[in-house]
């Protein structure tokens, strides 16, 4: 069936309309990042560039490492942003553009956030590196997609929105075990809350009051245990991998999040140098990607 232009919208050169990329400007192994200016933060250590693309907060550079070639996105903050950007890469390799239909053969992309990230729990360190295997969303964006949890991931979310009051479920997915063997080994591992603001949602109060009240003890201290599990706690928030793990199992793509931790609510710490944090987190993360070539 083919997809009307109102639904899948193209530039007049054919590539996808926030993006601006054509199927040729991306690899399959794609990092996002949420700040556009952390792209060039990536690529510098590319030991080419192909590909220098940008249109609004999205840019895109694609490139070799070590003889592989890897894409960097920027996302921007929130997984309203995630929504366009997951759904466009997925449409450039596995939608055919010019006839407007769904390609019968699907290709999984591999795609790897590389963030910052609060820590929630005193036993994380400022300075650490952070892979995430659940992650749970208190944004909307999933009350308008037919995501299908798990039994274990259903009863987190259903407690999360006891402990809260909420007035909706929040979500819980689980990230790709292979990304995260291959990446994450030796980094600590954690569930992290995917928040819809940086400010009450996350616990912070300027001038505006908080519905939740105590909402970081609140987060802190949660807790489920579950039989033939280890009891699931929370180990850090920030602001899209609860939609990038949920996008991504409904589109067939491994992802993964790895956190650079450059604060600590519960003791009060901020890293003095956040930038030399995601620094080591970004070459790790391609050093590994290249370690089995």
């Amino acid at each position: 069936m083919q997809i009307p232009e109102s639904e899948l919208i193209l530039n007049a050169d054919g590539s996808v309309y926030h993006l601006n990329l054509l199927p040729e400007h991306i690899s399959n192994t794609i990092i996002t990042v949420g700040d556009p200016d952390r792209v060039a933060q990536v690529s510098r250590f590319f030991d080419t560039v192909e590909v220098n693309i940008r249109k609004r907060e999205f840019i895109t550079h694609t490139g070799y490492y070590r003889g592989k070639r890897i894409t960097v996105v920027s996302t921007g903050i929130g997984t309203d942003n995630l929504d366009i950007v997951l759904n466009e890469l997925d449409a450039l390799v596995n939608i055919d553009l010019v006839s407007r239909t769904v390609n019968e053969e699907k290709i999984p992309l591999h795609i790897i956030r590389i963030g910052t990230s609060g820590a929630l729990q005193e036993s994380v360190p400022v300075g650490s590196h952070l892979v995430t295997e659940y992650a749970i969303g208190l944004d909307a964006l999933m009350q308008f997609y037919p995501l299908v949890q798990t039994g274990y991931e259903a009863n987190i979310s259903l407690a999360l929105q006891e402990a809260l009051a909420l007035g909706y479920q929040p979500y819980c997915v689980r990230g790709s075990d292979l990304l995260r063997e291959q990446l994450g080994y030796n980094m600590v591992p954690g569930h992290t809350i995917t928040c819809p603001g940086f400010y009450a949602p996350q616990g912070r109060s300027l001038r505006l009051g908080l519905k939740i009240e105590n909402l970081i003890p609140k987060l802190q201290q949660f807790s489920v245990a579950q039989p033939n599990e280890d009891i699931f706690r929370f180990t850090n928030f920030e602001m899209e991998t609860a939609g990038l793990y949920a996008l991504g199992r409904l589109l067939g793509h491994e992802v993964i999040s790895l956190n650079a931790i450059v604060a600590n609510r519960i003791t009060h710490q901020f890293a003095p140098s956040p930038e030399s944090i995601v620094d080591g987190l970004i070459l790790n993360t391609l050093n590994r990607l290249t370690a089995t070539q």
